[in-house]
Protein backbone atom coordinates (compact mmCIF):
# COMPACT_ATOMS: atom_id res chain seq x y z
CA UNK A 1 0.00 0.00 0.00
CA UNK A 2 1.41 3.38 -0.96
CA UNK A 3 2.11 5.62 2.00
CA UNK A 4 0.55 9.09 1.95
CA UNK A 5 3.11 11.80 1.39
CA UNK A 6 4.17 13.15 4.76
CA UNK A 7 2.17 10.56 6.73
CA UNK A 8 5.26 9.10 8.40
CA UNK A 9 8.61 10.83 8.52
CA UNK A 10 11.18 8.07 8.72
CA UNK A 11 14.72 8.64 9.90
CA UNK A 12 17.78 7.03 8.38
CA UNK A 13 21.35 7.45 9.51
CA UNK A 14 25.01 6.56 9.57
CA UNK A 15 26.88 4.85 12.39
CA UNK A 16 30.58 5.66 12.52
CA UNK A 17 33.32 7.63 14.21
CA UNK A 18 34.46 11.10 13.15
CA UNK A 19 32.02 11.14 10.24
CA UNK A 20 31.43 14.83 9.59
CA UNK A 21 32.72 14.22 6.03
CA UNK A 22 29.93 11.66 5.46
CA UNK A 23 29.12 10.74 1.87
CA UNK A 24 25.93 9.03 3.01
CA UNK A 25 24.29 12.03 4.67
CA UNK A 26 24.87 14.24 1.64
CA UNK A 27 23.79 11.54 -0.81
CA UNK A 28 20.56 10.58 0.91
CA UNK A 29 19.61 14.13 1.86
CA UNK A 30 19.82 15.08 -1.83
CA UNK A 31 17.87 11.96 -2.78
CA UNK A 32 15.08 12.69 -0.30
CA UNK A 33 14.89 16.29 -1.48
CA UNK A 34 14.87 15.50 -5.21
CA UNK A 35 12.26 12.74 -4.81
CA UNK A 36 10.17 14.81 -2.38
CA UNK A 37 10.34 12.15 0.33
CA UNK A 38 9.45 13.10 3.93
CA UNK A 39 12.58 11.51 5.38
CA UNK A 40 15.66 12.74 7.21
CA UNK A 41 19.22 11.38 7.39
CA UNK A 42 21.35 11.85 10.49
CA UNK A 43 24.98 11.15 11.37
CA UNK A 44 25.33 9.17 14.61
CA UNK A 45 28.93 9.76 15.61
CA UNK A 46 29.76 7.11 18.21
CA UNK A 47 32.82 7.02 20.44
CA UNK A 48 32.18 3.31 20.99
CA UNK A 49 29.81 0.83 19.40
CA UNK A 50 27.81 0.27 22.60
CA UNK A 51 26.29 3.72 22.06
CA UNK A 52 24.20 2.22 19.25
CA UNK A 53 21.75 1.00 21.90
CA UNK A 54 20.94 4.60 22.84
CA UNK A 55 20.58 5.53 19.16
CA UNK A 56 17.96 2.83 18.66
CA UNK A 57 16.09 3.59 21.87
CA UNK A 58 16.00 7.35 21.23
CA UNK A 59 14.84 7.21 17.61
CA UNK A 60 11.63 5.21 17.37
CA UNK A 61 11.07 6.07 13.71
CA UNK A 62 14.45 4.82 12.48
CA UNK A 63 14.01 2.75 9.33
CA UNK A 64 17.58 2.00 8.32
CA UNK A 65 21.24 2.64 9.04
CA UNK A 66 24.49 2.65 7.15
CA UNK A 67 27.61 1.54 9.02
CA UNK A 68 31.13 2.80 8.35
CA UNK A 69 34.62 2.70 9.87
CA UNK A 70 35.34 1.40 12.47
CA UNK A 71 32.10 -0.48 13.27
CA UNK A 72 31.38 -2.76 10.30
CA UNK A 73 32.43 -5.83 12.27
CA UNK A 74 31.73 -4.80 15.88
CA UNK A 75 28.09 -3.94 15.09
CA UNK A 76 27.21 -7.59 14.42
CA UNK A 77 26.60 -8.71 18.07
CA UNK A 78 24.04 -5.91 18.43
CA UNK A 79 21.87 -7.16 15.57
CA UNK A 80 18.87 -9.48 15.71
CA UNK A 81 19.87 -11.19 12.48
CA UNK A 82 22.43 -11.07 9.68
CA UNK A 83 21.82 -11.77 6.01
CA UNK A 84 23.63 -14.89 4.75
CA UNK A 85 25.97 -12.98 2.45
CA UNK A 86 26.95 -10.52 5.20
CA UNK A 87 27.63 -13.52 7.46
CA UNK A 88 29.95 -14.99 4.84
CA UNK A 89 31.75 -11.65 4.42
CA UNK A 90 31.97 -11.06 8.17
CA UNK A 91 31.03 -7.38 7.98
CA UNK A 92 27.85 -5.29 7.88
CA UNK A 93 27.46 -1.87 6.26
CA UNK A 94 23.65 -1.72 6.06
CA UNK A 95 21.00 -2.31 8.71
CA UNK A 96 17.28 -2.65 8.00
CA UNK A 97 14.98 -1.99 10.94
CA UNK A 98 11.84 -4.01 10.36
CA UNK A 99 8.28 -3.08 11.28
CA UNK A 100 8.76 -5.40 14.27
CA UNK A 101 11.80 -3.29 15.30
CA UNK A 102 14.31 -6.04 14.55
CA UNK A 103 17.76 -5.01 13.32
CA UNK A 104 18.89 -7.08 10.32
CA UNK A 105 22.42 -6.67 8.93
CA UNK A 106 23.40 -6.72 5.25
CA UNK A 107 26.48 -5.97 3.18
CA UNK A 108 26.16 -3.87 0.02
CA UNK A 109 29.85 -2.85 -0.12
CA UNK A 110 30.82 -6.00 -1.99
CA UNK A 111 28.34 -5.29 -4.80
CA UNK A 112 29.37 -1.65 -5.05
CA UNK A 113 33.01 -2.66 -5.37
CA UNK A 114 32.33 -5.47 -7.84
CA UNK A 115 30.17 -3.43 -10.20
CA UNK A 116 32.53 -0.43 -10.14
CA UNK A 117 35.56 -2.61 -10.95
CA UNK A 118 34.20 -5.00 -13.58
CA UNK A 119 34.34 -2.68 -16.61
CA UNK A 120 38.08 -2.05 -16.03
CA UNK A 121 39.11 -5.69 -15.90
CA UNK A 122 41.25 -7.25 -18.60
CA UNK A 123 42.57 -10.79 -18.99
CA UNK A 124 45.79 -10.07 -17.07
CA UNK A 125 43.95 -8.81 -13.98
CA UNK A 126 43.93 -12.13 -12.15
CA UNK A 127 45.48 -11.29 -8.77
CA UNK A 128 44.96 -8.50 -6.26
CA UNK A 129 46.80 -7.07 -3.27
CA UNK A 130 44.43 -5.75 -0.61
CA UNK A 131 45.86 -3.05 1.67
CA UNK A 132 44.15 -3.31 5.06
CA UNK A 133 42.20 -6.01 6.88
CA UNK A 134 39.14 -4.16 8.23
CA UNK A 135 35.48 -4.61 7.40
CA UNK A 136 35.69 -2.97 3.98
CA UNK A 137 38.55 -5.25 2.95
CA UNK A 138 36.39 -8.29 3.72
CA UNK A 139 33.70 -7.09 1.31
CA UNK A 140 36.38 -6.44 -1.33
CA UNK A 141 37.82 -9.94 -0.87
CA UNK A 142 34.35 -11.47 -1.21
CA UNK A 143 33.75 -9.54 -4.44
CA UNK A 144 37.11 -10.65 -5.83
CA UNK A 145 36.19 -14.26 -5.05
CA UNK A 146 33.00 -13.90 -7.11
CA UNK A 147 35.13 -12.55 -9.98
CA UNK A 148 37.59 -15.46 -9.62
CA UNK A 149 40.47 -13.09 -8.84
CA UNK A 150 42.99 -14.37 -6.31
CA UNK A 151 44.02 -11.98 -3.53
CA UNK A 152 46.31 -11.50 -0.54
CA UNK A 153 46.15 -9.02 2.34
CA UNK A 154 48.74 -6.54 3.60
CA UNK A 155 48.54 -5.21 7.17
CA UNK A 156 50.59 -3.42 9.81
CA UNK A 157 50.81 -6.59 11.94
CA UNK A 158 50.60 -10.19 10.85
CA UNK A 159 47.28 -11.88 11.43
CA UNK A 160 45.44 -14.94 10.21
CA UNK A 161 44.17 -12.98 7.21
CA UNK A 162 47.30 -11.11 6.16
CA UNK A 163 50.07 -12.60 4.06
CA UNK A 164 52.36 -9.56 4.09
CA UNK A 165 53.45 -6.77 6.37
CA UNK A 166 54.00 -3.46 4.60
CA UNK A 167 57.71 -3.87 5.37
CA UNK A 168 57.68 -7.19 3.47
CA UNK A 169 56.66 -5.64 0.17
CA UNK A 170 59.22 -5.32 -2.61
CA UNK A 171 58.80 -3.91 -6.12
CA UNK A 172 58.83 -7.51 -7.37
CA UNK A 173 55.96 -8.53 -5.08
CA UNK A 174 53.90 -5.49 -6.02
CA UNK A 175 54.51 -6.07 -9.73
CA UNK A 176 53.12 -9.61 -9.43
CA UNK A 177 49.68 -8.33 -8.32
CA UNK A 178 48.03 -6.38 -11.13
CA UNK A 179 45.26 -4.94 -8.92
CA UNK A 180 46.22 -2.93 -5.82
CA UNK A 181 43.31 -1.89 -3.58
CA UNK A 182 43.57 0.58 -0.72
CA UNK A 183 41.01 -0.40 1.92
CA UNK A 184 42.57 1.76 4.63
CA UNK A 185 41.57 5.34 5.52
CA UNK A 186 45.12 6.56 4.78
CA UNK A 187 44.90 9.60 2.51
CA UNK A 188 41.37 10.64 3.44
CA UNK A 189 40.74 14.39 3.70
CA UNK A 190 42.24 16.30 5.44
CA UNK A 191 45.31 14.02 5.46
CA UNK A 192 45.67 14.26 1.70
CA UNK A 193 49.48 14.06 1.67
CA UNK A 194 49.51 10.58 3.18
CA UNK A 195 49.42 7.28 1.32
CA UNK A 196 50.04 3.59 2.04
CA UNK A 197 53.74 2.82 2.38
CA UNK A 198 54.32 0.48 -0.54
CA UNK A 199 57.04 0.37 -3.26
CA UNK A 200 55.17 2.20 -6.03
CA UNK A 201 58.00 1.56 -8.47
CA UNK A 202 56.61 -1.98 -8.75
CA UNK A 203 53.44 -0.61 -10.35
CA UNK A 204 53.18 -0.34 -14.15
CA UNK A 205 50.75 0.22 -17.03
CA UNK A 206 49.12 -3.21 -16.54
CA UNK A 207 48.04 -2.32 -13.01
CA UNK A 208 44.76 -1.09 -11.62
CA UNK A 209 45.06 1.03 -8.48
CA UNK A 210 41.71 1.24 -6.70
CA UNK A 211 41.20 3.46 -3.65
CA UNK A 212 38.00 3.06 -1.62
CA UNK A 213 38.45 6.70 -0.55
CA UNK A 214 36.41 9.26 -2.52
CA UNK A 215 37.52 12.47 -0.76
CA UNK A 216 39.82 13.68 -2.20
CA UNK A 217 38.84 12.49 -5.67
CA UNK A 218 42.50 11.80 -6.50
CA UNK A 219 44.31 10.52 -3.43
CA UNK A 220 48.08 10.46 -3.18
CA UNK A 221 47.87 6.65 -3.56
CA UNK A 222 46.08 7.10 -6.90
CA UNK A 223 48.44 9.86 -7.99
CA UNK A 224 51.45 7.64 -7.30
CA UNK A 225 49.85 4.83 -9.29
CA UNK A 226 48.99 7.15 -12.16
CA UNK A 227 52.60 8.38 -12.35
CA UNK A 228 53.58 4.74 -12.93
CA UNK A 229 51.04 4.41 -15.76
CA UNK A 230 48.38 2.50 -13.84
CA UNK A 231 44.62 2.79 -14.36
CA UNK A 232 43.15 4.49 -11.29
CA UNK A 233 39.68 4.25 -9.72
CA UNK A 234 38.37 6.07 -6.67
CA UNK A 235 35.56 4.93 -4.35
CA UNK A 236 32.76 7.27 -5.46
CA UNK A 237 30.94 4.92 -7.83
CA UNK A 238 31.24 2.09 -5.30
CA UNK A 239 29.62 4.31 -2.66
CA UNK A 240 26.79 5.34 -4.99
CA UNK A 241 26.03 1.74 -5.94
CA UNK A 242 26.11 0.44 -2.36
CA UNK A 243 23.89 3.34 -1.24
CA UNK A 244 21.21 2.49 -3.81
CA UNK A 245 21.41 -1.19 -2.84
CA UNK A 246 20.95 -0.16 0.80
CA UNK A 247 17.90 1.89 -0.21
CA UNK A 248 16.31 -1.19 -1.83
CA UNK A 249 16.89 -3.17 1.36
CA UNK A 250 15.38 -0.46 3.57
CA UNK A 251 12.26 -0.27 1.42
CA UNK A 252 11.53 -4.02 1.45
CA UNK A 253 8.76 -3.66 4.04
CA UNK A 254 7.14 -0.94 1.96
CA UNK A 255 6.63 -3.06 -1.17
Amino acid sequence: MEKEQGALKYKFGLLGKQIDYSFSRSYFSKKFNSENLPYTYINFDLNQIEEVLEVIQSNSNLKGLNVTIPYKESIIPFLDGVNKRAQEIGAVNTIRITNQKQLIGFNTDYLGFKKSLESYLESHHRSALILGTGGASKAVAYALDTLDISHDFVSRSLSQNSKFLYSDLTPQIVSSYTIIINCTPIGTFPNVNHCPDIPYEGIGPNHICYDLIYNPEQTKFLSCGELQGATTINGLEMLEIQAEEAWKIWMQDEN
